[in-house]
């Protein structure tokens, strides 16, 4: 005689469900652990309960990690909805304490990202939420909405281009462009003439690592032609890149090249084209927008670059 629904109800503890979602979102038992908060040997305990209960071994130990069976895959989409559910609709009429609170906080953020707005967010998560935990993740434009509205990422912060427009979109503040030379160039000056802009050979950043999708494309669009040496997806070798070749320039947003030169490998100039002042934002998803915990971050970060709302500001 099979089971009712209403009697294997019975039978699932719904805090298995929690560490299930922890397991599909992280496909390790380390990570797991880490985001809830808890040890190890408890998430092993109960990827076992979940094992019995579904009838399958739901996770396979391969050399990326723990990858879903087939069933686990079915059962990824549910799961995401109903821990968002519980988030958005039972949780929400609990508040939040942040300096209670053992929760993992995402964000979404380029490597750019994570020298610019990390340091001032540690500085600010540590004092109003000491148990809490960050994690930070890089992924493709398109996936963005996608992991905001599953619950993954909490925030996406940056200037993300061509953004989905389902997502709440929250000013943080302005940036510009800046050029940045080795700190041991004696060929150009305080002061670079377009000239040497247009024939000093360039690194140029593309986040999709493609031609013509350069960060600072706004150059071209002002009709400059540059002398294009290198394309890398990363900012953060820039700087050396140009300590080891001091011939070579680079455009970057200003509030990076200021982190650049504190080390002192760089000298920061204007560049000799007018570039407009770009915004670097905050991203979430409708879902997310009456989570306390959400609110309680998004204003905290808002709060921590309200310094920065001019550019060179912080």
């Amino acid at each position: 005689m099979s089971l009712t629904p209403e009697t294997r109800l019975k039978q699932l503890d719904l805090n298995l469900l929690t560490v299930l979602d922890a397991l599909l979102r992280e496909q390790s038992v380390t990570r797991a652990a880490d985001s809830l908060g808890t040890t190890q040997s408890a998430i092993s305990h109960s990827l076992g309960r979940l094992r019995a209960f579904f009838d399958d071994s739901l996770f396979v130990k391969a050399s990326q990690g723990m990858v879903p069976t087939r069933k686990a895959e079915l059962l990824r989409q549910p799961v995401v909805a109903i821990m968002a559910a519980i988030r958005n609709e039972v949780l929400a009429e609990a508040g939040f304490d942040p300096a209670r609170s053992r929760r993992a906080f995402v964000f979404a953020m380029t490597d750019v990202g994570e020298l610019v707005f990390l340091p001032p967010l540690l500085t600010q998560l540590r004092k109003a939420a000491p148990g809490c935990t960050v994690r930070t993740v890089q992924v493709p434009i398109e996936q963005i909405e996608g992991l905001l509205a599953s619950g993954e990422v909490d925030l996406a912060l940056g200037s993300i281009k061509s953004a989905p427009e389902g997502l709440y979109r929250q000013r943080l503040f302005m940036n510009t462009f800046v050029t940045i030379v080795s700190a041991s160039n004696t060929s150009i000056g305080e002061n670079m003439t377009l000239e040497q802009f247009r024939r000093t050979p360039q690194v140029v950043v593309s986040l999709e690592g493609k031609p013509g999708t350069a960060y600072d494309n706004l150059i071209e669009e002002q009709g400059v032609e540059r002398n294009v040496f290198l394309t890398t997806p990363h900012f953060l070798v820039v700087p050396l890149l140009l300590e080891r070749q001091p011939d070579l320039i680079a455009t970057v947003p200003m509030e990076l090249a200021n982190a650049f030169a504190r080390y002192g490998t760089v000298r920061i100039l204007k560049p000799p084209v007018e570039l407009p002042q770009f915004a670097l934002d905050q991203h979430w998803h409708p879902r997310f927008h009456n989570d306390p915990a959400v609110v309680w971050l998004r204003t905290m970060v808002k709060q921590t670059f309200e310094q920065y709302a001019e550019p060179g500001g912080g």
